[in-house]
């Protein structure tokens, strides 16, 4: 099966363009402020602003994975925290082991989310822990973020997070099933 990161911004703006105001597009240079470069290549979220009257999630080198990380994190962001760039959150690439465990705990949902994405999307899913130390422990994290996965599939997911899925699940012809372990 083919995954091409320009059909995800098909479904994605077709989905939400016109009802959220929001578009997916492949990263370009976006000059802002907020972190320490001022013109991102990484993924961002731009909301709209004087030069773009459209609110824009920019997922890292027209990668289909990131593209579904970031629309997972757009997803659980609520209205407030998408009125700024990143969500009013900054990247920090360099993290010791307290400050990694923050960065698991913050990125549980929104990559049981993105798993959830890659099961409709049929894309083999991949845990990040985005950072290069090799004593990070995967295999726990992707326990977590798998028990998280199985708690939205009992609670439910929220709307939009459902509504992409379903869009995914038609497109690729999937069902949606969760994997009983990680």
């Amino acid at each position: 099966m083919q995954h091409d990161a320009g059909d995800l911004i098909l479904l994605f703006n077709s989905t939400f363009g016109l009802t959220e105001n929001t578009i997916l597009v492949r990263n370009v240079t976006f000059p802002f402020s907020g972190g320490p470069d001022d013109n991102a290549t990484e993924p961002v979220y731009l909301p709209e602003d004087a030069e773009c009257p459209r609110n824009r999630i920019v997922f890292a080198h027209g990668y289909f994975a990131s593209a579904l990380h970031e629309i997972a994190h757009w997803c659980l962001a609520g209205a407030g925290r998408r009125q700024f760039v990143d969500y009013g959150y900054w990247y920090s690439p360099d993290r010791g082991p307290e400050k990694q465990a923050q960065f698991e705990k913050a990125e549980i949902r929104p990559q049981a989310v993105e798993w959830a994405f890659s099961i409709a999307a049929g894309f083999p899913f991949q845990v990040s822990v985005d950072n290069l130390s090799s004593n990070i422990d995967r295999k726990a994290f992707r326990k977590k973020v798998h028990a998280e996965l199985q708690r939205f599939a009992a609670n439910g997911f929220p709307l939009r997070v459902k509504q992409f899925i379903d869009v995914l699940c038609r497109h690729y012809r999937q069902d949606f099933r969760i994997p009983s372990n990680a």
